[in-house]
C-alpha cells in the first residue's frame, strides 16, 4: 500500500511539473486585433514603383513664348483726305431708235449720210461748219484741210474708205456722252460707249461689221473701241470725225 500511494504521488508530481513547464515556455495567445496584416502587396497596386517618375504638372513648366517674325508687315495706315476710290459708271444707254435723238441730230446725220453715197468726198466740206467750231478730224498739220486729211488715212486715194465707213457706223446704235455738259454729244457707234468684254454675240456681228477680227482682237488688249467715231451736239453741229480711243 505504501508503495502504491508513493507511485501514485510522483506520478501526479511528474503531472503537475510538466503542466507548469508549458505554461512557462508557451508564448502569450493574442488577440485578432494584435494580429499584424502579412498579406503580400498585390501587382496591380495603386502605390507607384520606387523606380517610376512622378506626373509633371503642366502649370509648373514657365512657358516660353514664341519669337517675333524676322519681317514684319507694315499694318495699313489711315491716309486723312483721301476719298475712296468710286466704282466706274455703268455703261451708257444704247439707243437704236433714231427718232429719240433730237430733230437736229437727226437732220445733220441725214445729210452726212447723203453726202457719203454720192461717193464723192468732197460733199462732205459744207457739213464740218468751216471756221473755229470746224468739224474734228484727224490732221496731220494745223492747217490742213480736213478733206485732205481724210483722204489722206484713207485706204484709197479718193477717201470712198472714209465715205463707206460713216455710212457703216450710222447703221449702228448710238449713245449720248457727257450729258449735260458743254461736251454733250450723240455718238455712233455705241461701242465707244461701252466695254467690248460686255458685248453680246449680236453686238459683237454689229462690231465684225465695222472691223476685222484681228481689229477686235487687237482693241480687246486695250478694252476698248479705238476705231472711227462719229460725233454730233443736241443742236446739230457735226463735232468730230475722229479714229482712236
Amino acid at each position: 500500500m505504501m508503495i502504491s500511494s508513493r507511485v501514485r504521488l510522483l506520478c501526479l508530481t511528474s503531472a503537475l511539473t510538466l503542466i507548469l513547464a508549458s505554461t512557462v515556455m508557451a508564448p502569450p495567445a493574442l488577440a485578432l486585433s494584435d494580429i499584424k496584416d502579412i498579406t503580400p502587396p498585390s501587382a496591380d497596386s495603386s502605390e507607384p514603383a520606387s523606380n517610376e517618375e512622378p506626373d509633371v504638372i503642366e502649370d509648373s513648366i514657365p512657358v516660353i513664348p514664341d519669337p517675333d517674325p524676322l519681317i514684319r508687315s507694315p499694318e495699313p495706315e489711315e491716309v486723312e483726305g483721301v476719298e475712296s476710290v468710286e466704282p466706274a459708271d455703268p455703261p451708257a444707254e444704247v439707243i437704236y431708235d433714231i427718232e429719240k435723238a433730237p430733230e437736229p441730230v437727226r437732220r445733220m446725220r441725214e445729210l452726212i449720210m447723203e453726202a457719203a453715197k454720192t461717193g464723192d468726198i468732197s460733199k462732205l466740206k459744207p457739213l464740218m461748219n468751216p471756221g473755229p467750231d470746224q468739224t474734228a478730224v484727224p490732221l496731220q498739220t494745223p492747217d490742213q484741210d480736213p478733206i485732205e486729211a481724210l483722204m489722206a488715212i484713207s485706204g484709197d486715194s479718193d477717201g470712198v474708205e472714209i465715205l463707206a465707213i460713216l455710212l457703216d457706223i450710222f447703221s449702228t446704235g448710238f449713245v449720248q456722252l457727257d450729258k449735260g455738259t458743254a461736251d454733250e454729244a450723240y455718238v455712233w457707234p455705241y461701242f465707244v460707249g461701252k466695254s467690248l468684254g460686255l458685248l453680246t454675240p449680236q453686238e459683237k456681228v454689229e462690231l465684225l461689221r465695222i472691223v476685222t477680227a484681228g481689229d477686235v482682237a487687237e482693241m480687246q488688249e486695250y478694252g476698248n473701241y479705238n476705231f472711227f467715231r462719229v460725233g454730233i451736239t443736241p443742236d446739230g453741229r457735226w463735232k468730230f470725225l475722229t479714229v482712236g480711243d
